[in-house]
Protein backbone atom coordinates (compact mmCIF):
# COMPACT_ATOMS: atom_id res chain seq x y z
CA UNK A 1 0.00 0.00 0.00
CA UNK A 2 1.27 3.71 -0.89
CA UNK A 3 1.84 5.66 2.05
CA UNK A 4 2.49 9.33 2.76
CA UNK A 5 5.00 10.71 4.76
CA UNK A 6 4.41 13.20 7.66
CA UNK A 7 6.71 16.62 6.98
CA UNK A 8 9.01 16.50 10.21
CA UNK A 9 8.85 18.29 13.37
CA UNK A 10 5.37 19.59 12.88
CA UNK A 11 5.02 22.62 14.81
CA UNK A 12 1.74 22.57 16.53
CA UNK A 13 0.13 25.47 18.65
CA UNK A 14 -3.09 23.90 20.16
CA UNK A 15 -3.53 20.97 22.54
CA UNK A 16 -5.86 19.53 20.10
CA UNK A 17 -4.17 17.96 17.33
CA UNK A 18 -5.20 15.89 14.24
CA UNK A 19 -2.63 13.46 13.11
CA UNK A 20 -1.30 10.07 12.16
CA UNK A 21 1.40 8.78 12.30
CA UNK A 22 3.09 9.57 15.27
CA UNK A 23 -0.14 10.44 16.82
CA UNK A 24 0.57 13.36 18.56
CA UNK A 25 3.54 14.91 16.73
CA UNK A 26 6.27 16.70 18.27
CA UNK A 27 5.28 16.66 21.68
CA UNK A 28 7.19 13.66 23.13
CA UNK A 29 4.17 11.60 23.93
CA UNK A 30 5.42 7.99 24.95
CA UNK A 31 5.16 4.60 26.66
CA UNK A 32 1.49 4.40 25.45
CA UNK A 33 -1.17 2.01 26.69
CA UNK A 34 -4.29 2.89 24.86
CA UNK A 35 -7.51 1.98 26.72
CA UNK A 36 -11.16 2.20 25.72
CA UNK A 37 -13.80 4.29 27.65
CA UNK A 38 -17.27 4.92 27.28
CA UNK A 39 -16.72 4.62 23.88
CA UNK A 40 -13.50 7.19 23.46
CA UNK A 41 -9.78 5.92 23.31
CA UNK A 42 -7.83 7.59 26.06
CA UNK A 43 -3.79 6.91 25.60
CA UNK A 44 -2.04 7.42 29.57
CA UNK A 45 0.78 7.91 28.52
CA UNK A 46 5.24 9.23 29.54
CA UNK A 47 6.29 12.26 28.31
CA UNK A 48 9.99 12.90 26.68
CA UNK A 49 10.07 17.12 27.61
CA UNK A 50 12.23 18.06 24.99
CA UNK A 51 13.66 17.39 21.83
CA UNK A 52 16.79 18.29 22.74
CA UNK A 53 17.34 15.37 25.49
CA UNK A 54 20.36 14.20 25.55
CA UNK A 55 19.02 11.88 28.34
CA UNK A 56 15.51 10.36 29.51
CA UNK A 57 13.88 13.34 31.54
CA UNK A 58 10.38 12.78 31.99
CA UNK A 59 8.95 15.20 34.21
CA UNK A 60 5.12 13.86 34.44
CA UNK A 61 2.58 11.97 33.09
CA UNK A 62 -0.17 12.25 30.65
CA UNK A 63 -3.63 11.64 29.60
CA UNK A 64 -5.03 12.16 26.11
CA UNK A 65 -8.44 11.04 24.48
CA UNK A 66 -9.79 10.71 20.98
CA UNK A 67 -12.83 10.11 19.68
CA UNK A 68 -11.43 8.20 16.51
CA UNK A 69 -7.91 7.52 16.89
CA UNK A 70 -7.20 10.47 14.56
CA UNK A 71 -7.61 13.43 16.46
CA UNK A 72 -6.11 13.42 19.86
CA UNK A 73 -6.77 16.63 22.83
CA UNK A 74 -4.61 16.27 26.12
CA UNK A 75 -7.13 16.13 29.10
CA UNK A 76 -4.52 15.76 32.10
CA UNK A 77 -1.06 15.83 33.62
CA UNK A 78 -0.21 13.98 36.66
CA UNK A 79 2.66 15.79 38.52
CA UNK A 80 5.07 13.43 40.82
CA UNK A 81 4.54 16.59 43.42
CA UNK A 82 0.83 15.31 43.75
CA UNK A 83 2.13 11.74 44.20
CA UNK A 84 4.10 10.37 47.17
CA UNK A 85 7.02 10.95 45.66
CA UNK A 86 6.16 14.53 46.88
CA UNK A 87 8.48 16.98 44.56
CA UNK A 88 9.96 17.73 40.81
CA UNK A 89 11.13 13.94 39.72
CA UNK A 90 12.87 13.63 36.25
CA UNK A 91 12.09 9.84 35.58
CA UNK A 92 7.85 9.78 35.50
CA UNK A 93 8.39 6.57 33.32
CA UNK A 94 5.59 4.09 32.08
CA UNK A 95 1.84 3.98 33.37
CA UNK A 96 -1.39 2.27 32.61
CA UNK A 97 -4.92 2.60 33.99
CA UNK A 98 -7.91 0.26 35.27
CA UNK A 99 -11.51 1.14 35.76
CA UNK A 100 -13.25 -0.81 38.33
CA UNK A 101 -16.33 0.16 40.18
CA UNK A 102 -17.19 3.64 39.22
CA UNK A 103 -13.38 4.62 39.78
CA UNK A 104 -10.14 4.63 37.67
CA UNK A 105 -6.95 3.79 39.08
CA UNK A 106 -3.86 5.33 37.22
CA UNK A 107 -0.61 3.26 37.90
CA UNK A 108 3.23 5.12 37.45
CA UNK A 109 6.59 4.29 37.90
CA UNK A 110 9.18 5.82 39.99
CA UNK A 111 11.79 5.33 37.40
CA UNK A 112 13.08 1.99 37.20
CA UNK A 113 12.56 1.26 41.04
CA UNK A 114 8.75 0.99 42.56
CA UNK A 115 4.96 1.75 41.38
CA UNK A 116 2.58 4.39 42.85
CA UNK A 117 -1.07 4.16 42.12
CA UNK A 118 -3.79 7.13 42.32
CA UNK A 119 -7.35 7.19 41.72
CA UNK A 120 -10.03 9.24 39.92
CA UNK A 121 -13.58 9.82 38.92
CA UNK A 122 -13.39 10.23 35.28
CA UNK A 123 -10.72 8.50 33.31
CA UNK A 124 -8.93 12.23 33.35
CA UNK A 125 -8.71 12.32 37.16
CA UNK A 126 -8.31 14.70 39.06
CA UNK A 127 -6.21 12.19 41.06
CA UNK A 128 -6.09 11.35 44.27
CA UNK A 129 -3.17 9.17 46.04
CA UNK A 130 -5.01 7.06 48.25
CA UNK A 131 -1.82 5.06 49.59
CA UNK A 132 0.82 8.10 50.35
CA UNK A 133 3.53 5.30 49.63
CA UNK A 134 4.43 2.76 46.54
CA UNK A 135 2.04 -0.04 46.03
CA UNK A 136 5.22 -2.24 44.64
CA UNK A 137 8.05 -1.46 46.93
CA UNK A 138 11.46 -1.88 45.22
CA UNK A 139 12.04 -4.82 47.56
CA UNK A 140 9.34 -6.99 46.44
CA UNK A 141 10.58 -9.07 44.18
CA UNK A 142 14.15 -9.87 42.62
CA UNK A 143 13.32 -7.73 39.50
CA UNK A 144 12.52 -3.87 39.51
CA UNK A 145 9.34 -2.95 40.44
CA UNK A 146 8.15 -0.41 37.77
CA UNK A 147 6.52 -0.80 34.01
CA UNK A 148 3.58 -2.06 35.26
CA UNK A 149 0.74 -3.25 33.00
CA UNK A 150 -2.46 -3.74 34.41
CA UNK A 151 -5.09 -6.85 32.91
CA UNK A 152 -8.53 -7.56 33.87
CA UNK A 153 -9.86 -11.22 33.18
CA UNK A 154 -12.82 -12.76 34.35
CA UNK A 155 -13.82 -9.47 36.61
CA UNK A 156 -10.41 -10.03 38.24
CA UNK A 157 -7.75 -7.68 37.81
CA UNK A 158 -3.87 -8.70 37.66
CA UNK A 159 -0.47 -5.96 38.17
CA UNK A 160 2.31 -7.25 35.61
CA UNK A 161 5.88 -5.62 35.93
CA UNK A 162 9.33 -6.00 36.09
CA UNK A 163 12.61 -6.19 33.54
CA UNK A 164 14.00 -9.14 32.56
CA UNK A 165 11.95 -11.10 34.22
CA UNK A 166 8.65 -10.42 34.87
CA UNK A 167 6.14 -11.30 37.77
CA UNK A 168 2.05 -10.96 38.46
CA UNK A 169 -0.08 -10.52 40.57
CA UNK A 170 -3.85 -11.04 41.52
CA UNK A 171 -5.19 -7.15 42.85
CA UNK A 172 -8.06 -6.75 45.47
CA UNK A 173 -10.58 -5.66 45.20
CA UNK A 174 -9.44 -2.39 46.35
CA UNK A 175 -6.97 -2.20 43.36
CA UNK A 176 -4.17 -0.28 45.51
CA UNK A 177 -3.60 -3.67 47.45
CA UNK A 178 -2.39 -7.24 46.06
CA UNK A 179 -4.30 -10.24 46.71
CA UNK A 180 -1.11 -12.51 46.52
CA UNK A 181 2.31 -12.59 46.91
CA UNK A 182 3.81 -11.96 42.97
CA UNK A 183 4.44 -15.03 40.89
CA UNK A 184 7.34 -15.13 38.04
CA UNK A 185 6.09 -15.59 34.89
CA UNK A 186 7.87 -18.41 32.63
CA UNK A 187 8.75 -17.55 29.27
CA UNK A 188 10.21 -20.23 27.34
CA UNK A 189 12.97 -19.45 24.65
CA UNK A 190 12.30 -16.20 25.03
CA UNK A 191 13.79 -13.09 22.44
CA UNK A 192 14.40 -9.58 22.87
CA UNK A 193 16.25 -6.39 21.51
CA UNK A 194 19.23 -7.11 23.41
CA UNK A 195 18.88 -11.38 22.90
CA UNK A 196 17.71 -11.43 19.35
CA UNK A 197 19.88 -14.98 18.87
CA UNK A 198 18.66 -16.21 22.32
CA UNK A 199 21.97 -16.49 23.30
CA UNK A 200 21.76 -13.43 26.49
CA UNK A 201 20.99 -15.36 29.34
CA UNK A 202 21.21 -12.39 31.41
CA UNK A 203 18.83 -9.76 29.08
CA UNK A 204 16.75 -11.95 27.75
CA UNK A 205 13.88 -9.82 27.43
CA UNK A 206 13.19 -6.39 28.44
CA UNK A 207 11.68 -3.95 30.34
CA UNK A 208 7.83 -3.13 30.01
CA UNK A 209 5.90 -5.95 29.78
CA UNK A 210 2.05 -6.12 28.90
CA UNK A 211 -0.71 -8.68 28.98
CA UNK A 212 -3.86 -9.00 26.44
CA UNK A 213 -6.22 -11.90 25.32
CA UNK A 214 -7.69 -12.93 22.30
CA UNK A 215 -9.99 -15.81 21.27
CA UNK A 216 -9.21 -17.44 24.95
CA UNK A 217 -5.10 -17.03 24.69
CA UNK A 218 -3.00 -15.11 26.70
CA UNK A 219 -0.44 -12.58 24.84
CA UNK A 220 2.58 -11.62 26.84
CA UNK A 221 4.38 -9.14 25.26
CA UNK A 222 7.71 -6.94 25.64
CA UNK A 223 7.45 -4.27 23.03
CA UNK A 224 6.98 -5.72 19.71
CA UNK A 225 8.07 -9.12 21.03
CA UNK A 226 5.52 -11.41 22.49
CA UNK A 227 4.90 -14.76 23.57
CA UNK A 228 1.47 -17.48 24.10
CA UNK A 229 -0.07 -19.61 26.22
CA UNK A 230 -3.14 -21.07 27.47
CA UNK A 231 -3.21 -19.97 31.29
CA UNK A 232 -2.81 -16.44 32.67
CA UNK A 233 0.19 -17.76 35.06
CA UNK A 234 2.14 -19.41 31.95
CA UNK A 235 4.09 -20.69 30.68
CA UNK A 236 4.51 -18.94 28.12
CA UNK A 237 5.94 -19.81 24.72
CA UNK A 238 7.69 -17.39 23.01
CA UNK A 239 6.35 -16.85 19.43
CA UNK A 240 7.72 -13.77 17.09
CA UNK A 241 8.07 -10.06 16.78
CA UNK A 242 5.20 -7.81 15.25
CA UNK A 243 7.86 -5.86 13.59
CA UNK A 244 10.25 -6.65 10.67
CA UNK A 245 11.99 -5.31 8.04
CA UNK A 246 8.98 -5.84 5.90
CA UNK A 247 6.88 -3.31 8.18
CA UNK A 248 8.82 -0.07 7.03
CA UNK A 249 7.23 2.20 4.61
CA UNK A 250 9.55 4.34 3.41
CA UNK A 251 11.14 7.10 5.56
CA UNK A 252 10.30 5.46 8.67
CA UNK A 253 12.63 2.76 8.86
CA UNK A 254 15.89 4.98 10.27
CA UNK A 255 16.72 6.19 12.86
CA UNK A 256 16.87 3.09 15.28
CA UNK A 257 17.94 2.61 19.03
CA UNK A 258 21.31 0.96 18.99
CA UNK A 259 20.44 -2.78 18.90
CA UNK A 260 17.84 -2.08 15.70
CA UNK A 261 14.18 -1.08 15.16
CA UNK A 262 13.06 -3.71 17.57
CA UNK A 263 14.12 -1.74 20.67
CA UNK A 264 12.55 0.42 22.72
CA UNK A 265 8.96 -0.37 21.27
CA UNK A 266 7.03 -0.01 24.52
CA UNK A 267 3.32 0.27 24.13
CA UNK A 268 -0.05 -2.00 24.88
CA UNK A 269 -1.95 -4.23 22.13
CA UNK A 270 -6.08 -2.92 22.58
CA UNK A 271 -9.33 -3.72 20.74
CA UNK A 272 -12.40 -1.31 19.64
CA UNK A 273 -14.82 -2.09 17.47
CA UNK A 274 -13.81 -5.51 16.35
CA UNK A 275 -10.88 -3.97 15.63
CA UNK A 276 -7.04 -4.62 17.30
CA UNK A 277 -4.39 -2.10 17.47
CA UNK A 278 -0.89 -1.99 18.54
CA UNK A 279 0.58 1.75 20.11
CA UNK A 280 4.18 1.94 20.42
CA UNK A 281 6.98 4.15 20.90
CA UNK A 282 9.15 5.26 17.57
CA UNK A 283 12.30 7.61 17.23
CA UNK A 284 11.94 7.63 13.17
CA UNK A 285 10.59 11.20 12.95
CA UNK A 286 12.44 12.95 15.73
CA UNK A 287 15.90 10.96 15.09
CA UNK A 288 16.48 11.34 19.01
CA UNK A 289 15.49 7.76 21.50
CA UNK A 290 14.89 10.41 24.16
CA UNK A 291 12.50 12.69 22.56
CA UNK A 292 9.75 9.57 21.20
CA UNK A 293 6.58 9.39 19.31
CA UNK A 294 3.69 7.06 19.81
CA UNK A 295 2.16 5.20 16.84
CA UNK A 296 -0.44 2.89 15.88
CA UNK A 297 -0.54 0.03 13.56
CA UNK A 298 -3.40 -2.33 12.73
CA UNK A 299 -3.07 -5.78 14.47
CA UNK A 300 -4.49 -9.24 12.57
CA UNK A 301 -4.43 -12.38 13.83
CA UNK A 302 -3.57 -15.67 11.83
CA UNK A 303 -5.37 -18.44 12.42
CA UNK A 304 -2.73 -20.48 14.69
CA UNK A 305 -3.33 -17.50 16.92
CA UNK A 306 -0.04 -15.68 16.18
CA UNK A 307 0.11 -12.33 15.27
CA UNK A 308 0.97 -11.22 11.50
CA UNK A 309 3.55 -8.25 10.83
CA UNK A 310 2.49 -5.37 11.36
CA UNK A 311 2.42 -2.18 9.01
CA UNK A 312 4.91 1.15 10.08
CA UNK A 313 4.14 4.47 8.25
CA UNK A 314 2.69 7.46 8.11
CA UNK A 315 -1.04 7.00 7.50
CA UNK A 316 -1.75 5.21 10.40
CA UNK A 317 -5.00 3.99 11.45
CA UNK A 318 -8.74 5.12 11.09
CA UNK A 319 -8.11 7.10 8.05
CA UNK A 320 -7.64 6.36 4.56
CA UNK A 321 -6.58 7.73 1.08
CA UNK A 322 -8.89 7.10 -2.10
CA UNK A 323 -5.89 7.70 -4.82
CA UNK A 324 -3.89 4.16 -2.95
CA UNK A 325 -3.71 1.04 -5.17
CA UNK A 326 -6.34 -0.32 -2.59
CA UNK A 327 -7.88 -0.10 0.58
CA UNK A 328 -7.36 -3.59 2.67
CA UNK A 329 -10.73 -4.30 4.10
CA UNK A 330 -9.55 -6.28 7.07
CA UNK A 331 -8.19 -1.86 8.16
CA UNK A 332 -11.89 -1.40 9.20
CA UNK A 333 -12.44 1.39 12.02
CA UNK A 334 -15.71 -0.66 12.76
CA UNK A 335 -17.41 -3.39 12.12
CA UNK A 336 -20.71 -5.82 12.89
CA UNK A 337 -21.26 -9.22 11.61
CA UNK A 338 -17.83 -9.86 9.90
CA UNK A 339 -14.92 -11.88 10.73
CA UNK A 340 -11.09 -11.33 9.78
CA UNK A 341 -9.54 -14.46 8.15
CA UNK A 342 -6.31 -15.52 6.90
CA UNK A 343 -6.05 -15.86 3.29
CA UNK A 344 -2.80 -16.35 1.79
CA UNK A 345 -0.56 -14.30 2.74
CA UNK A 346 -2.54 -11.58 3.60
CA UNK A 347 -6.11 -11.49 5.36
CA UNK A 348 -9.91 -10.86 4.43
CA UNK A 349 -13.08 -10.12 5.95
CA UNK A 350 -15.57 -12.44 5.41
CA UNK A 351 -19.40 -11.84 6.66
CA UNK A 352 -20.69 -14.19 9.00
CA UNK A 353 -24.52 -12.42 9.33
CA UNK A 354 -27.20 -11.99 7.07
CA UNK A 355 -26.76 -8.13 7.56
CA UNK A 356 -23.10 -6.60 8.42
CA UNK A 357 -21.38 -3.74 7.64
CA UNK A 358 -17.78 -2.32 7.48
CA UNK A 359 -17.06 1.54 8.30
CA UNK A 360 -13.76 3.33 7.10
CA UNK A 361 -14.03 7.41 8.28
CA UNK A 362 -11.97 10.08 6.48
CA UNK A 363 -11.56 8.61 3.33
CA UNK A 364 -9.74 11.61 1.78
CA UNK A 365 -8.92 12.44 -2.60
CA UNK A 366 -11.89 11.27 -3.31
CA UNK A 367 -12.31 14.25 -5.90
CA UNK A 368 -13.20 13.24 -9.32
CA UNK A 369 -13.79 9.66 -8.30
CA UNK A 370 -17.02 7.75 -9.62
CA UNK A 371 -16.96 4.21 -8.60
CA UNK A 372 -16.03 1.75 -6.09
CA UNK A 373 -14.52 -1.15 -7.16
CA UNK A 374 -14.28 -4.99 -4.47
CA UNK A 375 -11.91 -7.45 -4.89
CA UNK A 376 -14.56 -10.20 -3.81
CA UNK A 377 -14.55 -13.67 -3.59
CA UNK A 378 -17.82 -16.14 -2.24
CA UNK A 379 -17.06 -19.76 -2.12
CA UNK A 380 -20.40 -20.72 -2.78
CA UNK A 381 -23.46 -19.45 -4.95
CA UNK A 382 -24.97 -16.53 -3.28
CA UNK A 383 -27.12 -13.55 -4.07
CA UNK A 384 -25.61 -10.14 -2.00
CA UNK A 385 -27.10 -6.64 -1.90
CA UNK A 386 -23.72 -3.74 -1.16
CA UNK A 387 -24.60 -0.44 0.13
CA UNK A 388 -22.39 2.44 0.45
CA UNK A 389 -23.85 4.73 2.90
CA UNK A 390 -22.58 8.38 3.57
CA UNK A 391 -21.93 9.12 7.61
CA UNK A 392 -24.17 6.29 9.27
CA UNK A 393 -26.14 3.21 8.30
CA UNK A 394 -29.61 5.53 7.73
CA UNK A 395 -27.48 8.03 6.03
CA UNK A 396 -27.48 8.85 2.48
CA UNK A 397 -27.40 6.54 -0.11
CA UNK A 398 -24.93 7.32 -2.65
CA UNK A 399 -23.89 3.77 -4.23
CA UNK A 400 -26.15 0.73 -4.72
CA UNK A 401 -25.61 -2.92 -6.11
CA UNK A 402 -27.14 -6.70 -5.71
CA UNK A 403 -25.33 -9.54 -7.85
CA UNK A 404 -24.65 -13.19 -7.87
CA UNK A 405 -21.44 -15.55 -7.41
CA UNK A 406 -21.01 -18.72 -8.89
CA UNK A 407 -21.25 -21.58 -7.50
CA UNK A 408 -17.40 -23.38 -6.26
CA UNK A 409 -15.85 -20.49 -7.18
CA UNK A 410 -12.88 -19.34 -5.40
CA UNK A 411 -11.38 -17.08 -7.45
CA UNK A 412 -11.42 -13.49 -6.72
CA UNK A 413 -14.26 -11.37 -8.18
CA UNK A 414 -13.99 -6.87 -9.29
CA UNK A 415 -17.73 -5.77 -8.56
CA UNK A 416 -17.80 -2.15 -9.43
CA UNK A 417 -20.75 0.18 -7.62
CA UNK A 418 -21.37 3.77 -9.12
CA UNK A 419 -21.12 6.26 -6.78
CA UNK A 420 -22.77 9.59 -6.50
CA UNK A 421 -22.72 12.99 -4.58
CA UNK A 422 -19.76 12.65 -3.04
CA UNK A 423 -17.31 15.09 -1.95
CA UNK A 424 -13.76 15.14 -1.42
CA UNK A 425 -13.41 13.32 1.97
CA UNK A 426 -16.51 11.01 3.08
CA UNK A 427 -17.06 8.45 5.70
CA UNK A 428 -18.28 5.35 4.37
CA UNK A 429 -20.61 2.73 5.22
CA UNK A 430 -20.70 -0.53 3.56
CA UNK A 431 -23.09 -2.35 4.07
CA UNK A 432 -23.36 -6.09 2.90
CA UNK A 433 -26.90 -8.00 2.88
CA UNK A 434 -26.98 -12.07 2.12
CA UNK A 435 -30.53 -13.30 0.46
CA UNK A 436 -29.61 -17.10 0.78
CA UNK A 437 -27.39 -17.22 3.71
CA UNK A 438 -24.35 -17.89 2.04
CA UNK A 439 -20.61 -15.51 3.19
CA UNK A 440 -19.32 -12.91 1.21
CA UNK A 441 -15.21 -12.69 1.54
CA UNK A 442 -13.80 -8.84 0.70
CA UNK A 443 -10.17 -8.63 -0.05
CA UNK A 444 -9.60 -4.98 -0.44
CA UNK A 445 -11.53 -1.49 -2.64
CA UNK A 446 -10.07 0.86 -4.68
CA UNK A 447 -11.43 3.89 -6.31
CA UNK A 448 -12.01 5.04 -9.54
Amino acid sequence: MKTWVNTLFLVLVLTCVRAQNPIVPNKGLNDPHIHIFNDTAYVYASHDKSIKNKKFIMEDWWVWSSPDLVKWTKRSVLKPSDTYIGKEFSRCWATDVAHRNGKYYFYFSEGNEQTGVVVGDTPVGPWRDVLGKPLLSSELTPTHEYDMAVFEDNGEHYIIFGVWDYYIAKLNYDMVSLAEQPRKLIINNPRGPYNLDGKNKEKPTDDKPFMHKHNGKYYLSWGCFYAISENLYGPYDYKDSVIKKESFAKGYDTPTWPTGFKQGRHGSFFEWHNQWYFVYCDISQTGNRYFRDAFISYVHYKDNGEMATIRVDGIGVANYDATHEKIEAEDFFKAEGVKKLEFGEGFRVVTSANKSFLYFPKISNLRGKTKIKFCLTSLNKGKFTVQIRKDNLDGELIGLKTFQTAINRQLSKNIEIDLQNIENTENFYILIKQHNGNSLSIDSFSFL
